[in-house]
C-alpha cells in the first residue's frame, strides 16, 4: 500500500502516514489508552508524532485536576487567561469539560472548526 504525505491539522507540519504499515508509522508511539479514547472522539484526522505526544501529556496533566464547577474554582493560567478583559479558555479547560460545544473555540482540543 502506498504511503501518504499528510499535514498535521494542529501544527501544520507534514509527515508520512503509513496506514498500510502501521508498525512503522510515525504515529505508532506509546500513548495511554485514555488518550487514544479521547482522540477517537475528536474531529482530527492523522496527527504528527509531536502533537500526539503533546495530547498524551495534556491528558496526563488533566488527571490532576477536576473541572471547575464554580467561578471560585477557576484558576487563571490553568483554566483560562484574560485577553482584552475576556476570558479565553485553555486546552486543559476544554479537555476537563469533556465535550465539544461546537462553537469554534480558539483552544478546542476536539478539532472542531466552524464552517464559514
Amino acid at each position: 500500500m502506498k504511503h501518504e504525505i499528510k499535514i498535521c491539522p494542529i501544527c501544520g507540519n507534514s509527515f508520512e502516514c503509513k496506514v498500510g504499515d502501521i508498525a512503522n508509522c510515525q504515529c505508532n508511539i506509546d500513548i495511554e489508552q485514555g488518550t487514544k479514547e479521547f482522540l477517537s472522539k475528536t474531529y482530527f484526522d492523522c496527527l504528527c508524532k509531536n502533537c500526539l505526544d503533546r495530547f498524551n501529556k495534556l491528558f496526563n496533566t488533566s488527571k490532576r485536576y477536576a473541572f471547575p464547577t464554580q467561578k471560585e474554582l477557576f484558576v487563571e493560567g490553568l483554566h483560562y487567561y484574560k485577553e482584552n478583559n475576556c476570558w479565553v479558555f485553555t486546552e486543559l479547560y476544554h479537555l476537563l469539560r469533556g465535550y465539544c460545544c461546537k462553537s469554534g473555540c480558539r483552544h478546542c482540543v476536539y478539532g472542531f472548526k466552524k464552517q464559514k
